[in-house]
């Protein structure tokens, strides 16, 4: 009996060959890269920068025992890591201490060195002005910092639109105590002071 034959006769035959042809020439999606949209996996360094209503003046800190505070300059406890979880919802972790921002059922705010989809997922809201608004995706709230001490359990004042200001890689290290050697005598028909070294002074410019 030949193929065509089969075919004819018995076309039930083919429906679970086809079936498994068709699942393995299938293409899988290509994940969107652009940093024009907030996919997941979209990773950002910011400083959370805040001058709201020109009152306060301050980047938002997450300090290693796990208090949220506002620090007038930048520091390495405020250098922000700005995760995209999914469009327009991000997770925020201090990147020196490790911790997670997390914010309270009455919306006070805090350092948490494990992550809590429901305490430390925000909504990225972005304003006309360029600032940006932070909510919890869980209960609505705005992310406020931290001004003045707390007043019993009335819900936390303070500035709640943001400026994201871009990291800025760290400064390299400052060179190592002395003086720089002086560069060779190139006019002279012993610049490397091999043949009369100098007192002092080695081949290899080094003190």
């Amino acid at each position: 009996m030949g193929w065509d034959r089969a075919w004819f006769q018995h076309p039930g035959l083919w429906v679970p060959v086809l079936a498994v042809l068709l699942g393995a020439c299938q293409a899988l999606p290509i994940p969107d890269s652009s940093p024009l949209l907030q996919f997941g996996g979209q990773v950002r360094q910011r400083y959370l920068y805040t001058d709201d209503a020109q009152e306060t003046e301050a980047h938002l800190e997450i300090r290693a025992d796990g208090t949220v505070v506002g620090s007038a300059h930048r520091s390495p406890e405020s250098l922000l890591e700005l995760k995209a979880l999914k469009p327009g919802v991000i997770q925020i972790l201090g990147i020196k201490t490790s911790r997670f921002l997390c914010q309270r059922p009455d919306g006070r705010l805090y350092g948490s060195l494990r992550f809590d989809p429901e305490a430390c997922s925000f909504r990225e809201l972005l304003l006309e002005d360029g600032y940006n608004v932070y909510q919890s995706e869980a209960r609505g709230l705005p992310l406020r910092l931290p001004h003045g001490p707390p007043t019993g359990d009335l819900p936390p004042r303070g500035p709640a639109r943001f400026l994201p200001l871009p990291g800025l890689p760290p400064a390299p290290p400052e060179p190592p105590g002395g003086l720089a050697p002086a560069p060779p005598d190139v006019g002279s028909s012993d610049p490397l002071s091999m043949v009369w070294p100098s007192q002092g002074q080695s081949p290899s410019y080094t003190s």
